[in-house]
């Protein structure tokens, strides 16, 4: 009797964890259930692939859906949609919302809202405060909560716990991987009377400069070596960053933005103006090299976004009141393909990075690698796609990307979600079935 899948997955060129292959990929039940299928085997839903790659469900780990918030603005209905549309199976969502979510009835919230509106699989991040601390290794430990995050230099939101007092109670309140902002809050206040309203907008990576990161990461890893607690570096920007974290592989990850990766300073800000400003601050040549580099020596573990939209309006503000942050959920995977296609990194890195990477890191059980008994995860995507990133195809209610009118080889062409598809030729099918991802610990 033929074997028969819920869906299977032809003549695609697979990206397994081992290399890739040409084989045929049969899921049932939302889970892999076989690596090599016989062409006798039948399915309710056959995708050809033929021409095409098959890359295990990317992960965007770092983005803000503003839910709660403002809904003109982003959503998590808006923003997964956005994350489908980009090729992304799962995203991590972060806590500075309004309200935050930094107490047991906001996760609640979440974790039911999720699961009602989300069109990807979601962790959800809680936010670490001066006066949660108590509760944090209970919080850590919620369904679908992927970690706690800490800001430990101020960035959109009311969140920050910028003292070393603070830092080291949450360090040992807990046993997770914290995932941190780090820049020093101190310098930061200390340095903002050097520079008036007005100023051109690369005043922001001057403001925030490389020292004002490199000071904050220098404290929370002497903070992290003294508790013994791992650490996760969100957006590291600085060549020295890179380099000085060489040492504390131990017990720090680290991740970096598309943003680093393919913007610099000053041609960004001469180009985008407040479309630019983001936390911390795109950098001159020397720190995207530094990014490369760091990539190329299996220095980094994670790539993310950090989507964080605010309206067209905030953003065209003058210099310091326009908003920080940079629309990108669902610009991240074709800009990484054009990376690819560029030389810059292999296709198989780029889905250690965005795949494998993220899972290992946090903790998600069933994600990040093509592997029979994991979720029916996939991004297929072709490599030869000629496309330009416009923003009519932005779905985000803000409207805008920073990338606007970028042309790229390597575009996503199909997101499939514990075997369903849930998107397909720049089309979102179906309605809403996404889930809290689960992780370990």
């Amino acid at each position: 009797m033929a074997e028969h899948y819920d869906l299977l997955i032809r003549d695609g060129i697979c990206v397994l964890p081992w290399g890739q292959e040409a084989i045929d990929v049969g899921v049932r039940d939302g889970r892999i259930k076989a690596l090599g299928v016989p062409s006798s085997a039948t399915a309710e839903t056959v995708f050809d692939a033929r021409g095409l790659h098959v890359l295990p469900g990317l992960i965007d780990p770092h983005v803000h859906f503003r839910d709660p918030g403002d809904k003109a603005v982003e959503s998590i209905p808006t923003g997964s949609k956005g994350a489908v549309l980009g090729g992304l199976a799962a995203v991590f969502d972060m806590p500075n919302t309004s309200p935050s979510v930094v107490d047991a009835d906001m996760v609640t919230w979440k974790q039911k809202y999720v699961e009602e509106v989300a069109w990807c699989d979601m962790g959800i991040y809680v936010g670490g405060t001066k006066t949660n601390i108590a509760a944090l290794a209970g919080l850590e430990c919620g369904c679908g909560v992927c970690g706690i995050k800490i800001f430990a230099g101020s960035s959109t939101g009311d969140l920050m716990v910028e003292d070393d007092e603070h830092l080291e109670k949450i360090m040992r309140s807990g046993r997770r991987r914290i995932a941190y902002h780090s820049e020093d809050e101190y310098r930061l206040q200390a340095r903002k009377a050097l520079f008036k309203a007005g100023d051109p907008y690369a005043t922001h990576m001057e403001w925030r400069d490389e020292e004002c990161a490199f000071l904050g990461t220098r404290r929370l890893m002497a903070l992290a070596r003294k508790t013994g607690r791992a650490a996760h570096i969100l957006h590291v920007s600085t060549a020295q960053e890179f380099e000085y974290l060489k040492d504390y592989r131990d017990i720090c990850t680290t991740e970096v933005l598309v943003n680093y990766l393919t913007q610099a300073a000053p041609d960004c800000y001469e180009r985008l103006g407040g479309f630019a400003v983001m936390n911390p601050p795109i950098r001159g040549q020397r720190h995207m090299d530094a990014a490369w580099k760091a990539i190329n020596e299996g220095m980094v573990d994670t790539i993310g976004s950090d989507h964080a939209p605010h309206s067209r309006a905030q953003k065209m503000l003058p210099w310091p009141s326009c908003a920080s942050g940079l629309t990108g959920v669902q610009t991240l995977v074709p800009i990484m393909l054009n990376h690819v296609n560029a030389g810059r990194l292999s296709l198989n890195r780029m889905v250690d990075l965005m795949c494998a990477g993220p899972a290992r890191v946090y903790g998600a059980v069933g994600k990040g690698r093509m592997a029979a008994g994991y979720d029916g995860d996939f991004t297929i995507v072709d490599m030869k796609k000629q496309r330009r990133i416009e923003e009519s195809w932005i779905v985000s209610p803000s409207g805008w990307t920073p990338f606007a009118g970028m042309d790229i080889t390597g575009w996503p062409i199909s997101t499939i979600v514990r075997g369903t598809v849930v998107m397909r030729d720049d089309t979102v099918l179906g309605s809403p079935g996404g889930k809290l991802v689960k992780f370990a610990g």
